[in-house]
């Protein structure tokens, strides 16, 4: 089994670019008004170390999470919670459709992702409004790295 999972993690982690919605169906510009909300917990620092928004350091950086595994932010391994890194061992790969999901309500995505009523996770925040939250996705699209196509 864990070879199975080994081999998930990694084909997320070789191909999750060249699945990236880098045309997300949102409003960018709505998106970043969405983010003050998310400030709180979460900044945006490119992988240069530069800083799109500062926010706080409680959950992940998002810069790229397009390009992410869930639960593989080596800069916040320590502080996920164990229900994110099976998400993402079990091949989570955040896309906007699970973005969306997740941010409208976490535990319930995560319970039900695992398929696991026990799952947890340390986000309590939920964002109510499906636009707003296709509209924050659209924003971390905007400002995170580009990716290459897939031909």
């Amino acid at each position: 089994m864990n070879i199975v999972k080994t081999a998930v993690l990694g084909f997320a982690l070789a191909a999750g670019p060249a699945f990236a919605d880098s045309h997300a169906t949102g409003d960018a510009a709505a998106g970043e008004k969405v983010f003050a909300k998310c400030k709180a917990c979460h900044s945006i620092v490119d992988a240069g170390g530069d800083t799109i928004v500062k926010g706080g350091r409680t959950g992940p950086n998002l810069y790229g999470i397009y390009t992410r595994v869930a639960g593989a932010d080596e800069d916040f391994a320590s502080k996920y919670g164990g229900s994110m890194i099976e998400a993402g061992e079990a091949g989570l790969a955040w896309n906007e459709q699970d973005f969306i999901a997740y941010v409208q309500d976490p535990r319930a995505f995560l319970q039900n992702y695992l398929d696991d009523r026990k799952a947890r996770t340390k986000m309590s925040f939920k964002l109510r409004k499906e636009d707003d939250a296709r509209n924050l996705w659209a924003y971390l699209v905007s400002v995170g790295p580009e990716v290459e196509a897939s031909n």
